[in-house]
């Protein structure tokens, strides 16, 4: 008997009973999978997450895609400090203060200020991992494996170790702008199921279409 390859979806966000999440909010059809940690994380609508992703102070724009084993914004330590072990800024779970729950709020002010913030339409391949204060423009692409560093333009494909701009998204330059200037993310649910078999067609014709509305 074949399955489904995945669940339907409802409004109501869908998280593995398998992921953790910390002061994390869920936009409207979004899917957190298996083995998941998201911790101070915004998604929008529309968004999945696929397993064993990290992602930690990261703002998360709508209809983006991340694959598996992604890791957003792992945790920088205070270079600056005689030592980079963390028993500075947690010095009750070595037992070296008298309260085991008192944190240094330096560090971690600084690590929530230091956040990525993603896109819409973004995607994001298999093992990419986005390093802290990267801006990640609508509607492009991370490559599989990636190491992103730099903040990564508008709908461009960036790839490799440390992440390059491999070439734009699309052949036509005209295509982002017009694209970002339509900002078919922010339409209403009804909008977009209407608008489906454009969204099938090729990028010129839906822009051509929704252009000569206007």
């Amino acid at each position: 008997m074949n399955q489904p390859l995945s669940p339907t979806l409802s409004a109501e966000p869908s998280v593995s009973p398998c992921s953790q999440l910390h002061r994390t909010e869920l936009g409207r059809w979004t899917e957190i999978a298996q083995r998941c940690v998201l911790n101070n994380v915004t998604v929008g609508d529309y968004s999945y997450i696929q397993n064993d992703c990290n992602l930690m102070f990261t703002e998360e724009g709508k209809f983006t895609s991340i694959a598996a084993a992604v890791r957003i914004n792992p945790s920088n330590h205070p270079w600056w400090r005689p030592t980079l072990h963390h028993f500075t800024y947690r010095p009750g779970k070595y037992g070296l203060g008298d309260n085991p729950s008192v944190l240094d709020d330096e560090v971690f002010s600084w690590r929530e200020e230091d956040k990525v913030v993603i896109g819409h339409d973004v995607w994001i391949g298999h093992g990419a991992i986005i390093l802290p204060g990267v801006i990640v423009g609508n509607g492009s692409i991370i490559g599989a494996g990636s190491v992103v560093t730099k903040d990564v333009p508008a709908y461009s494909i960036v790839v490799g170790n440390p992440a390059r701009v491999l070439r734009p998204r699309f052949d036509d330059d005209s295509f982002g702008p017009r694209l970002e200037a339509l900002a078919w993310w922010n339409w209403s649910d009804e909008q977009i199921a209407m608008a489906l078999p454009l969204f099938q067609k090729d990028t010129r014709e839906f822009l051509a279409y929704f252009e000569n509305m206007q």
